[in-house]
């Protein structure tokens, strides 16, 4: 499913404790440099490859991988492929509305008021 979709986000599953979200990111985009205060979160990289921050730190990603962000920790994923990234994360507690899909980032960063 991750391989497929082609939206920037899309909440797949949200539990009362966790929540399953679809990414997509084109070449050369960012999901954008943000802190969760009260979410753990868990990407795995389908495909693509791309540079991870977190809490100040870069490290190379690509596919196979698996980054932990704890709750608290700034974090940002980039695109420095050719190809669209692929990836799926798990936060808990849920991050966002049960069914939202979003775009674009463009789309999202409106609809959360450019957090």
């Amino acid at each position: 499913m991750a391989e497929q979709n082609e939206n920037f986000r899309k909440v797949l599953f949200t539990n009362k404790h966790s929540q399953v979200v679809l990414m997509s990111l084109n070449p050369g985009e960012d999901i954008g440099l943000e802190t969760h205060e009260h979410n753990d979160q868990i990407l795995y990289f389908v495909s693509g490859s791309g540079t991870a921050k977190v809490n100040g730190e870069d490290h190379a990603i690509s596919e196979g991988d698996v980054v932990d962000v704890p709750a608290g920790a700034e974090h940002n994923f980039s695109n420095t492929g050719d190809s669209p990234m692929k990836l799926f994360t798990v936060y808990a507690p849920p991050e966002h509305e049960a069914g939202t899909i979003h775009e674009t980032k463009a789309e999202a960063m409106i609809d959360e008021g450019a957090e």
